[in-house]
């Protein structure tokens, strides 16, 4: 994102030391970045201890934060010990840094880029939080729907994310990010037709997009639902171990009912016991789960980890 939203309001420019930098998680989130971003601009920066371009990172952006004078804060949030926000968010590398301001995320890049670029990074939003409703703003918003849309999804928000996703698909009919996140909602509000129409406007050679693929994964899974009782299959389960038919009734009931983990944990005890069963009906489930779920989410770690393990144990 190269450009920043307009925004209302000034940024107070008095944190002290001890707010300017910080550590946050899920749980924190809300405090410590929307709610605080709504008169300093947040700087956060997504990291993990094993990423050497992060650790490159941290530095040069400390120094920019604290030359800003108060005027912009940082908050990192290490992706290991945070999985479900990362995937909320959409992490797909790091380090990826964002900036909030007024409760939403308006600039943003990846890498660890240079001293200059973080400078100027800093400058734009420190800028944007100074000039409220100054002249041609209003094209920068329409470049950032689909990134407000996806934080208002991940805030629970599923009516003003799709507002703000059919705006973005209306200003730019190609844009995946917003395609997809519209496509989303809709399955989020249990229209699986209306998500299946939304998919079909992204143009024919972007079809394999992973946004697009994961949302995709996640309608296939809500048509091939099983809407059984998820306790009476439990129970059969526990009688009949080795029904792996069963067992595989089970984990659709599971992801009707929302229970991804629980349903993972299902196909992994069907392939522990038969790779091969129903040809690979319990492994291709599982990936078809995975990709809807997205590579960063908790479940999909775990269960890609395990996979691995029975798989080539």
């Amino acid at each position: 994102m190269s450009e920043i939203l307009g925004a209302n309001g000034l940024p107070t420019g008095d944190a002290d030391n001890g707010d300017l930098i910080k550590d946050a998680t899920i749980e924190t989130f809300e405090a410590d970045v929307l709610s605080a971003s709504m008169t300093t601009p947040v700087v956060v920066d997504f990291w993990a201890d094993w990423c050497q371009p992060c650790k490159q990172l941290a530095p040069a952006l400390e120094k920019a934060v604290k030359a800003a004078g108060g005027k912009v804060r940082l908050v990192k949030i290490d992706i290991d010990k945070n999985q479900m926000l990362a995937s909320q968010l959409r992490i797909q590398s790091i380090p990826t840094v964002y900036a909030f301001f007024q409760g939403r995320p308006v600039d943003g890049f990846q890498g660890a880029v240079p001293e200059s670029e973080i400078k100027d990074f800093i400058d734009r939003l420190v800028q944007a939080a100074s000039s409220a409703g100054v002249p041609g703003q209003e094209e920068a918003a329409q470049d950032n729907y689909a990134e407000l849309g996806a934080a208002a999804l991940a805030n629970g928000d599923v009516t003003a994310a799709a507002q703000l996703f059919a705006q973005g698909v209306q200003t730019d009919p190609e844009n995946i990010a917003a395609i997809a996140g519209l496509a989303r909602c809709h399955l989020a509000l249990g229209d699986a037709e209306q998500a299946k129409q939304t998919l079909a406007l992204a143009p024919a050679d972007k079809q394999s997009d992973p946004e697009l693929s994961s949302v995709a994964a996640a309608l296939s899974l809500a048509e091939s639902g099983n809407s059984g009782d998820v306790a009476a299959l439990e129970a059969k389960v526990a009688s009949e171990p080795e029904n792996l038919e069963a067992r595989f009734d089970l984990a659709g009931a599971q992801l009707s009912a929302g229970a991804m983990e629980e349903a993972v944990d299902t196909l992994l005890a069907i392939i522990e016991r038969d790779r091969e069963w129903n040809e690979e009906a319990a492994r291709k489930k599982l990936l078809t789960v995975f990709d809807a779920l997205g590579q960063t989410h908790p479940a999909t770690v775990r269960g890609r980890r395990k996979l691995s393990s029975v798989l080539f144990s």
